[in-house]
Parts: C-alpha cells; structure tokens; sequence
C-alpha cells in the first residue's frame, strides 16, 4: 500500500486555493478559444451570408407573386389593367379615371419595397405577359448576377 504524505496533500491544497483566489483564465486559454472560434465563423459566416441572400431573392419572388395576384383582382374589376402611367399606385389609391375600382388591393398604405429597398418597376405590356413586375437586385440597376440578378414576374 502507498501512504499519502499529510504535508504533500496540504501543499496541493494550497496551490489550488491560490489559484482559484486569482480566479480567470491564462492568456493562452483565452487565445485558444478565440482560435476555435474564428475557426467556427470562418466555416459558418460564408454558409449564413448565402442564406440571407437567398432569403432577400425569395422575398422579391413572393412580393412579385402578391402583386401580380393583386393586379389580377384589379383586371376583374376594371376589365383592364393598370396603364403604365397609373402605375402600381392604383393597387392602393383610387383614381378618378376608373369607375369599376373595388380596392384598396394592397393591405399596405404603400407600395412596397423590394428588400434591398428599391422600388419595383412595372412595365406595361410585359415582354411574356400582358404587364411585368421587376426587382433589379441589390445594385438597383438592369442586369447583373449573384445578388445584383434581376428578378421579374412570370
């Protein structure tokens, strides 16, 4: 059998007592676990950026699809839908030329923006269709790619 020393075991004890008296961490811990997590967000950063990206085009997708929807609703009413000059206003505002106007079309007070902040562009007749909603993208500009893509109705 091994018999513990009574003053070695006091001595262990008192190093640890100290050292939970100064509390924290050393630095090399602390730079230790600020490695692993620069390594973490270095794998992870890129995969959420992509997501938020493709949450804003999806958004512009869904916001197309809810105006389109509603200027449909308007053709039923007024048998024609909105001239380039009313504009997607008409969605919202009565104006004083349409006498079949059943609105306000839109639950909002405003046009909406598209989620980088710009506002939709309606073209009347559409290049496939009788009108066309486009999102120009982040750059708010015709043409583009990634995040600058432009999205328009179908």
């Amino acid at each position: 059998m091994i018999a513990f020393k009574p003053r070695l075991l006091t001595r262990r004890r008192r190093k640890a007592a100290r050292r939970d008296r100064n509390g924290g961490f050393t630095l090399v811990e602390l730079l230790v676990v600020l490695v692993i997590l620069s390594l973490i967000m270095g794998l992870v950063g890129p995969r959420v950026l992509g997501y938020l990206s493709d949450a804003r085009s999806r958004s512009a997708k869904l916001q197309i699809d809810s105006l389109g929807a509603a200027l449909d609703l308007f053709y039923l009413d007024a048998g024609r839908y909105p001239t380039q000059s009313e504009g997607l206003n008409v969605l919202i505002k009565r104006p004083a030329s349409i006498d079949g106007w059943n609105g306000p079309y839109l639950k909002q007070s405003e046009l909406p923006l598209d989620p980088w902040g710009n506002a939709y562009v309606y073209k009347v007749p559409g290049e496939r269709a009788p009108f066309e909603i486009i999102s120009y993208g982040a750059d708010g500009r015709e043409g583009g790619s990634d995040d600058a893509t432009d999205i328009a109705s179908r």
